[in-house]
């Protein structure tokens, strides 16, 4: 008998840091999944990004088998972490809380090219200044 898909769930957690608490209990616990074995398995996993937000999706399937892909940490958790900022501004018009150079910028667009909609890296770097501008950070040369 093949494995049918019974539901699919997208959340963040934390790089090698997931507990059977929420989000991942109240995604994964309708559908009978063994929380345990995901969570180990999900830390294994991302242990290197060290509590950096990873999404994820979990495809589960009938016979309470699961199968799941982690994505690349978002844009703006990688330019606080490049810029060295807890967080970003609130007014990133008029304040601005700090700096990242072109080439931080380049790292963070090879990181996240796979995941990006963009069709090459110029397309990626321009999506990724505007997030870093839409959080009060300078982009320097």
């Amino acid at each position: 008998m093949a494995r049918e898909q019974v539901g699919q769930a997208k959340f963040q957690v934390p790089g090698g840091q997931a507990t059977p608490a929420p989000p991942v209990g109240t995604s994964l616990g309708r559908y009978g999944v063994n929380l345990g074995q995901f969570v180990q398995q999900f830390n294994d996993k991302t242990r290197e990004f060290n509590g950096m937000p990873i999404p994820v999706v979990v495809t589960v399937y009938n016979d309470r088998t699961f199968e799941f892909i982690c994505k690349s940490p978002p844009a703006a958790a990688l330019l606080k972490k490049a810029a060295g900022l807890a967080k970003g501004s609130g007014t990133p018009n008029t304040k601005k809380v700090g700096k990242v150079s072109r080439e931080q910028i380049e790292d963070i667009c090879n990181q996240k090219m796979a995941d990006l909609n963009a069709r090459d890296l110029e397309h990626a770097r321009r999506m990724i200044e505007g997030t870093a501008r839409s959080m009060g950070l300078e982009v320097t040369e």
